[in-house]
């Protein structure tokens, strides 16, 4: 009998709904929306050997061990704080109008930010594509209980468990939010096995079509944790200001982070090489837990905010690589919007990966 593979999954997403974003002084509605975890469970469900679990809940500690604690108090708190001063009317998602870059405070010394954390939004993130709506803040907290009750499974002896969380982690930095992620659920497991003791080195791979820029930020200066990333190149594609080639960590971290920049309408083979080589290197770094992979589908032939060109078949071939490591899996959803295929390529993708579950 086929093993049974686990889905972590929780209806909280849902709350986090009716969403809007900024896009080049357009608004328009969020590519990130409910539908996308609606699709995959529904096509997992379809597909059969796969086994659905509640997530447990587990507090705020292991956020706070990758997340400045302000951010996560903006993140929890700024929709009611902006409701308790009529700052919202329950319809619009609030977005950060002002944004404290570098040089705004540059050679000058400031007073303390506003003690309403809806006004310290632009403290806090990054961009206008990351709103917050009424059921934001219990989403992110539900998506970080998927992602570590994922990583529990993985514990337990399972060769391969998926966590399909949303919204999605990986842009999510130290102190700060942004790319439709509010934590960061890939490094927070990354932390939390080690502090578990189930680990003392782990390997993220990436392989969303966007850099994991909070990912590499958050584990820049460790030598515990290797993060490789294949995703478009930022000369063109957001997050733009990392993601180089020539980002490879400093410190003890120098050499751990390692960026894979893709050209547009990139096929599987040119994909596979990358990757292969991507793999070699976790393969080398010798780790001793589990493999975190964050898991993105934008990298689509079909994708609306994506323009490399893989196809379903090909999610398939990416598992069987990173499955043929041998390693226990925990697979976190990151993004993928062409809602007519994103079921159809977590199938291939998951199906690949378990691949190495069966006796050969």
């Amino acid at each position: 009998m086929p093993h049974v593979t686990p889905v972590i999954r929780s209806d909280a997403h849902l709350a986090h709904a009716g969403l809007v974003e900024l896009a080049s002084g357009v608004e328009i509605p969020c590519w990130e929306s409910p539908e996308r975890a609606v699709v995959i469970e529904a096509a997992l469900r379809a597909e059969g050997g796969f086994a659905f679990e509640e997530p447990s809940e587990h507090g705020a500690e292991a956020i706070l061990r990758v997340h400045d604690a302000d951010m996560v108090d903006v993140v929890e708190n700024a929709w009611t704080d902006a409701a308790a001063a009529g700052a919202v009317d329950g319809a619009r998602s609030l977005i950060a109008d002002t944004f404290l870059l570098g040089p705004y405070t540059e050679r000058m010394q400031v007073g303390d930010p506003p003690t309403a954390r809806h006004l310290r939004l632009g403290a806090r993130c990054f961009d206008t594509a990351t709103p917050i709506v009424a059921g934001t803040a219990g989403a992110a907290r539900v998506a970080v209980d998927v992602a570590l009750s994922t990583a529990e499974r993985a514990l337990a002896g399972e060769p391969l468990a998926y966590g399909l969380c949303r919204p999605p982690g990986h842009h999510a930095a130290g102190a700060m939010f942004g790319g439709y992620c509010y934590f960061n659920n890939a490094a927070i497991v990354a932390q939390w096995l080690i502090d578990q003791g189930a680990a003392r080195r782990i390997a993220i791979v990436d392989i969303d079509y966007h850099h994991g820029n909070g990912t590499q930020q958050i584990f820049w200066e460790r030598g515990d944790v290797l993060y490789v990333s294949l995703h478009a190149d930022p000369m063109r594609a957001y997050p733009y200001f990392s993601g180089n080639a020539s980002e490879t960590g400093s410190g003890d971290g120098a050499g751990l982070t390692r960026n894979w920049p893709l050209p547009a309408r990139t096929v599987f083979d040119e994909y596979a090489t990358a990757l292969s080589e991507a793999l070699d290197l976790v393969a080398a770094f010798d780790a001793d837990g589990p493999i975190v992979v964050s898991a993105g589908f934008d990298t689509f032939e079909r994708d609306p905010i994506g323009d490399l060109a893989l196809r379903t078949p090909d999610y398939a071939r990416i598992g069987e690589m990173i499955g043929a490591l041998g390693a226990r899996l925990i697979v976190l959803q990151e993004g993928g919007y062409a809602l007519d295929a994103l079921g159809a390529n977590a199938v291939a993708l998951l199906n690949g990966l378990r691949q190495s579950d069966e006796p050969g």
